[in-house]
């Protein structure tokens, strides 16, 4: 990767990924990085090379075959490209054809030993590296894949949310749970962060709908899964969307920045945040007064032999506060995550007291 590469990455935004899920021909992957170079509105190719699955029988990928395919697209196109490695072995062959980027796939992440083994196949070199966050909701796994990478001496490393999987998700193939993304954004504000909304929909009418989400979320770019014919692919066929669909979704997009450009709206932001900062002491200052009472009650309960859990009081408080949210356009899902989290704390602080121990 050239070093005007790099830094565009990491100026750029929003920086756009497009490709097809799988390499499978050279004219399929050829073909296709045409029409998206076509668009205008993409800046790096991607496509699989190996494909992790998690059944065996289903396609696996062409493997390093397709890599003199990827090069001839970036010849063609002018597009770099990326693909993805799951073991050292990936890396290595990937690396002997010059890869613009590499990939660590969700299944990859949550593997502590493949990724250390990637990162020592990849020391010494100054290639890009975004990490996928782990396929279950782990944070460690993810800063522990990241801190792996950054290691071996890699610096050009960022990250990739694709959703997660949870039991009980419905409307997305891979839940977003974007709290968990944001965290990471938190933690690690220096490296770009880019959304995959493909993986997340499942599905591609809803692509468009996820991706601006994630911009919305100030997330630094996309990468989305384009095939010339996605009816026909062998991989993940009702996630993907053709080179023409691709530029209909990036130019609908409504790009978000962080700051206006004219003064005087910022001047009104900063008054907002400040009522919001004024509101956040107020209710930290109510919670303490909470967690007070709570003692006095753990107290209570140690000298008259009571059970800190009360499952009936607790069952009956949670359905009044969610129904008297509900009627002040408070969503039961934060309700019930809001009393569930003060709830939690306050068992916590009533055991201390119960079985306080001495010195």
């Amino acid at each position: 990767m050239t070093k005007e590469l790099k830094r565009e990455i990491f100026d750029k935004k929003p920086y756009i990924i497009a490709g097809p899920c799988s390499a499978e021909t050279e004219e399929q992957l050829t073909s296709t990085a045409k029409l998206i170079a076509e668009t205008g509105k993409v800046d790096m190719l991607r496509a699989g090379i190996w494909k992790p699955r998690t059944r065996p029988g289903s396609f696996e990928g062409v493997g390093v075959t397709g890599l003199p395919w990827m090069q001839k697209a970036r010849d063609l196109t002018g597009l770099p490209f990326c693909v993805e490695v799951a073991n050292a072995k990936q890396a290595e062959l990937a690396m002997a054809f010059n890869p613009d980027m590499l990939w660590i796939g969700a299944r990859t992440t949550a593997s502590p030993t493949a990724v250390q083994e990637i990162a020592d196949a990849l020391r010494g070199t100054e290639t890009f590296v975004l990490i996928k966050n782990p396929i279950n909701p782990e944070l460690e796994l993810w800063s522990g894949a990241l801190e792996r990478i950054q290691g071996a001496g890699i610096k050009n490393v960022g990250l990739i949310h694709r959703g997660f999987s949870v039991y009980g998700n419905m409307e997305y193939r891979y839940a977003p749970m974007w709290h968990l993304a944001i965290e990471m954004k938190r933690r690690y504000p220096e490296l770009i962060m880019l959304c995959d909304p493909t993986h997340i929909s499942g599905r591609r009418d809803i692509i468009h709908t996820v991706a601006q989400r994630a911009i919305d979320l100030d997330f630094d770019g996309l990468m989305i899964e384009s095939h010339i014919n996605p009816d026909d692919a062998l991989t993940d066929k009702k996630q993907q969307v053709t080179p023409a669909m691709l530029s209909e979704i990036l130019s609908s997009i409504i790009w978000k920045q962080e700051k206006s450009p004219e003064p005087e709206k910022n001047l009104i932001l900063m008054q907002l945040r400040s009522q919001i900062d004024q509101i956040d002491d107020e209710l930290i200052q109510l919670l303490v007064k909470r967690m007070q009472v709570s003692d006095k009650i753990g107290l209570f309960k140690k000298e008259n032999n009571i059970t800190i859990l009360q499952p009936e009081r607790w069952n009956e408080i949670l359905q009044k506060e969610i129904e008297k949210g509900a009627k002040l356009g408070l969503s039961s899902e934060f309700i019930k995550s809001y009393l569930e989290a003060v709830h939690g704390e306050s068992i916590n602080r009533q055991n201390a007291v119960i079985y306080e121990r001495k010195e």
